[in-house]
């Protein structure tokens, strides 16, 4: 009967120590996560406040072309995609994407092919692991139906 009581006992704390293992690596998981979610959130952040600057120093850029703020404006971009950010570049002509681009106006067409077709970029957007983190500015051709219809 003591041996009985014994081995109970033994499983017992076997059982219970296979518990704590367990609840312990699930511990672990789930603060890796926890990190890596602050990371990113971080990181996102972080990007979010330098993307205007990267925008200004593009502007200037294209206004100067200045051999300096190019380099800057490479080294910029090197250190997103680094982290793990790429760049959402629209182009004119293009089919308007809601989950990619913002509608920032929209401007009325008679031909009826071009409605939601991308009529001019104003500001790229970006995105972290396949998530949006700014949406590309762009505008819009909407087709005007009271026009008249034009199939162009």
């Amino acid at each position: 009967m003591k041996q009985q009581l014994k081995n109970q006992e033994s499983q017992d704390l076997k059982n219970q120590l296979a518990r704590a293992m367990a609840d312990y690596a699930n511990l672990v998981k789930r603060t890796d996560e926890e990190r890596g979610t602050m990371y990113k959130l971080a990181s996102i952040s972080y990007v979010l406040k330098l993307l205007p600057i990267l925008d200004n120093l593009r502007e200037a850029q294209k206004h100067l072309s200045d051999t300096g703020i190019a380099i800057i404006v490479g080294q910029l971009e090197a250190i997103l995609k680094e982290d793990g950010f790429s760049e959402i570049k629209p182009q004119v002509g293009e089919i308007f994407n809601e989950s990619l681009h913002e509608a920032i106006d929209t401007l009325e067409t008679e031909v009826e092919k071009d409605n939601n077709i991308i009529s001019e970029v104003n500001l790229t957007g970006w995105k972290m692991e396949g998530e949006v983190v700014r949406f590309a500015k762009v505008k819009v051709f909407k087709f005007n139906k009271k026009e008249g219809l034009k199939h162009e």
